[in-house]
């Protein structure tokens, strides 16, 4: 499975991408999880069907409204380039935003799911002897479900690594810059010979994929061992 350098830079973007998006979404992805699991509110509907509407749209529909949005010429992109000098087009900074758009919606519905398994009496005993809701989610919610957080986490960072039609529009395929490895994948296989060089970045892809999924297993057992306290 030997890469030549361009492999190294696409599969070291991919890491870079798929760690950063991850580490961002995943406070934001609990708190939407947290909301649409135990409060009612005007617009809960709503909040639902944006957060599920990137697993529905085509990725390219997808990364050209972040595009729009997010360009250097987007109201959001003006407003973060002046604002704090960020540039999103075109960079691997907006590899990251459309892997996190992309791989929002399974983080949140598996955290969900585990908020939704959780007894709210429990939560609710704690209350009612004085604690506040920030402990009570901090001591009991949180750890009870970690394994959830665990498997959302691990869904995210695959479809970060994964990722390759909301992000070739948003940032292109730029060589050591944007390129990502389905990016890679994809140019490889537009050039005569490049099959070779081709299954050996799928080769890798494979390995990151199964290694997360390995890690998030055990990590997840660990987990569950000592909240059952063996």
């Amino acid at each position: 499975m030997s890469l030549d350098p361009a492999g190294w830079d696409a599969l070291r973007l991919s890491l870079l991408v798929g760690v950063v998006a991850t580490l961002l979404a995943l406070p934001l992805a609990i708190w939407v999880a947290w909301l649409l699991a135990r409060r009612d509110f005007w617009g809960k509907s709503i909040l639902n069907a944006a957060v599920h509407l990137p697993l529905v749209l085509p990725p390219v529909v997808t990364g050209y409204l972040l595009l729009i949005a997010f360009g250097r010429t987007g109201p959001a992109g003006i407003f973060l380039e002046q604002t704090f000098g960020l540039v999103l087009a075109f960079r691997w900074t907006g590899a990251v935003l459309a892997a996190i758009v992309m791989g929002f919606p399974l983080m949140v519905r598996a955290i969900r799911l585990a908020i939704e398994a959780v007894d709210p009496k429990i939560e609710a005993a704690a209350r009612t002897l004085g604690a506040p809701p920030v402990a009570v989610f901090a001591t009991i919610t949180l750890p009870l479900i970690l394994p959830g957080i665990l498997a959302g986490g691990v869904m995210g960072f695959a479809k970060a690594i994964g990722e390759f039609g909301a992000t070739i529009t948003f940032v292109a395929n730029i060589p050591g810059q944007t390129q990502t490895l389905p990016s890679a994948i994809y140019a490889l296989l537009q050039v005569p010979g490049g099959e070779n060089a081709a299954i050996a970045l799928v080769l890798w892809a494979c390995v990151l994929a199964l290694g997360a999924v390995v890690l998030s297993e055990w990590l997840a057992r660990r987990v569950a061992k000592r909240i059952a306290g063996t």
